[in-house]
């Protein structure tokens, strides 16, 4: 079965003073901290074996999630002494994930994404030469990362007459999509991408479904309320 990797290791500026004393992904939504919605859907999903790496106030997320049992899972731990980014921060990783195709969602996204489908797609990575595959969601109404399309079923920079994506960050990659990457200096994801994507490597859908970036208080306090009305 896939392997999955969860990025917990950011600061959480934007969120501060609640993250001066907590990490983000322990903030509580609904009564189960951020991370916890995706360890539960990971698990429901049959994917047991996950990887979180953590810096900022990461000994808080060991004790709090700990071997993973209480939500089905089975956690290893990839400690940063600091933030490595996100490309440094997988690719410290990778001899916790091993040589297959794995699955990356960031820590701070609430999502009712369900994981079964991404887990076929990922092992199927190696057939389809794709080293990448994004899942993209529809612009939100605040401020996220470069806009990006869909061509043939191939990820690529947003042009003037593409419609934009935003990548939601839940992907699968083959470990060789980190190929040269540091893991003792902080990368950014994004360079890779584009190289990636400039070398039709990086294949992607588009999810319509509920997705939310937990930026921010008040998108923390819709999160809430989103689990509130169901």
């Amino acid at each position: 079965m896939t392997k999955a990797m969860i990025l917990a290791a950011g600061r959480g500026e934007r969120m501060r003073p609640l993250t001066d004393v907590m990490p983000k992904p322990l903030l509580d939504v609904g009564g189960t901290p951020l991370i916890g919605w995706h360890l539960r859907r990971l698990a429901a999903a049959g994917v047991r074996d996950i990887v979180i790496n953590h810096a900022w106030l990461g000994a808080q997320i060991e004790a709090e999630l700990g071997d993973g049992a209480a939500f089905g899972v089975q956690i290893q731990y990839s400690a940063e002494t600091q933030a490595l980014e996100t490309a440094a921060g997988i690719a410290r990783a990778l001899p916790l994930l091993g040589d297959a195709p794995f699955m990356v969602v960031n820590g701070d996204v609430f999502t009712d994404f369900d994981f079964t489908s991404l887990s076929k797609t990922a092992e199927q990575l190696p057939v389809s030469g794709a080293l990448a595959h994004l899942v993209l969601v529809p612009k939100a109404g605040y401020p996220t990362g470069r806009d990006l399309t869909l061509r043939d079923g191939m990820v690529q920079p947003c042009g003037e007459s593409d419609t934009p994506y935003t990548f939601c960050g839940i992907a699968a990659y083959q470990p060789a999509f980190f190929a040269g990457v540091p893991t003792d200096a902080a990368m950014p994801l994004l360079p890779c991408l584009l190289k990636a994507m400039a070398a039709g490597q990086v294949s992607g859908e588009c999810y319509r479904g509920e997705w939310l970036d937990v930026g921010t208080v008040e998108r923390l306090e819709f999160a809430r309320s989103l689990v509130a009305a169901r």
